[in-house]
């Protein structure tokens, strides 16, 4: 099966776009994004791009965007530079809200990078979703890096390289991880990828999420299972709830699924970035109380620290009671 019927086939199993339907490309000028842009012009859908330009490269950035724009018509939106990977990835997502089914280059390989991160970085397998909530979808995650490559040359697609991918975070798993990898055994990347198909026996991220709340009867934590289900663990009970989480005198509910609630744990930084510790300390949080003082959390890190850090996906109010909260579940 060639690469374009294989991604046809994944988007007919995953139902990510109806067939002849509108769909829009972010692109970046790369070979994955320049394969999916002519791929679903190829196979029918009502294809238009947008390009995000971050001007983290100067020049570069700009030429990035003179291309998108000449090569595939793309609109081109100019964002503030600066962030981590996270959070340029989510800024891209927030000011493309606005245009409907979006579609992203994400490979296969680029499932093995997540897997691999994830793992390190939380212990968590999880890999990238062929859908998200806030309808951007995956149709290239079932072909690797090196086919989209192959597509362009096949049929004739220029696109851009960008030399500062080696810097990043994804960079080093690609460049010297992936690799070592290799060695030890010439399947490690698809066997790695296959752990992001595997399902449980529970729903998939049910069971990892259940085990976790059962682990600690301290507090309440939550973690959101997506369409609008949370888990939820208050001391030795378990259920499924959508009202905001109870953890002393705070309630805390979140506009995004995929936050957790919990204490703080060693290493744990605040956007990736700086450590939770000093901003216990620049609070004046007392020591006694830093153990038990909740902290809202991603797989990038910590988001938020009620009364300290604020997010705008996540809203903190003081409970007056502890009936509070009860009545708002």
């Amino acid at each position: 099966m060639d690469v374009l019927q294989r991604i046809d086939e994944w988007i007919r199993r995953h139902e990510l776009i109806e067939p002849g339907g509108e769909v829009v490309c972010l692109v970046s000028g790369g070979a994955d994004s320049t394969c999916l842009w002519h791929a679903l012009g190829v196979l029918g859908y009502r294809v238009s791009a947008v390009h995000v330009n971050h001007g983290l490269r100067g020049a570069d950035a700009d030429a990035d965007a003179d291309f998108c724009r000449a090569r595939f018509g793309a609109e081109v939106i100019v964002a503030s530079p600066g962030g981590t990977e996270a959070e340029l990835r989510d800024l891209r997502y927030e000011l493309t809200r606005g245009h409907g089914l979006r579609a992203t280059g994400h490979t296969a390989s680029d499932q093995v990078e997540t897997v691999i991160y994830r793992l390190v970085a939380s212990g968590s397998t999880r890999g990238i979703k062929p859908r998200r909530e806030d309808g951007v979808v995956r149709p290239l995650l079932g072909v690797w890096r090196e086919e989209t490559q192959a597509y362009c040359a096949e049929n004739g697609l220029d696109f851009r390289v960008d030399a500062s991918n080696a810097d990043t975070l994804r960079g080093v798993i690609r460049e010297h991880i992936v690799p070592l990898l290799r060695r030890l055994h010439p399947a490690a990347e698809e066997n790695i990828r296959r752990l992001a198909d595997e399902r449980p026996r529970l729903p998939r991220g049910m069971e990892e999420t259940l085990l976790a709340l059962l682990s600690s009867t301290d507090g309440t934590k939550y973690a959101d299972l997506g369409r609008e289900i949370r888990a939820v663990r208050e001391y030795d009970q378990v259920s499924l709830d959508r009202g905001p989480v109870r953890w002393g005198p705070w309630l805390i509910e979140s506009t995004e699924p995929g936050l957790d609630v919990r204490t703080r744990r060693s290493g744990d930084r605040v956007g990736g970035r700086r450590k939770l510790q000093d901003v216990f300390v620049d609070a004046k949080v007392p020591r006694a109380e830093r153990d038990d003082w909740p902290v809202v959390v991603s797989d990038e890190g910590v988001v938020a620290v009620p009364g300290i850090v604020e997010d705008a996906r996540v809203r903190v109010t003081r409970a007056r009671q502890a009936g509070d909260a009860e009545a708002l579940r």
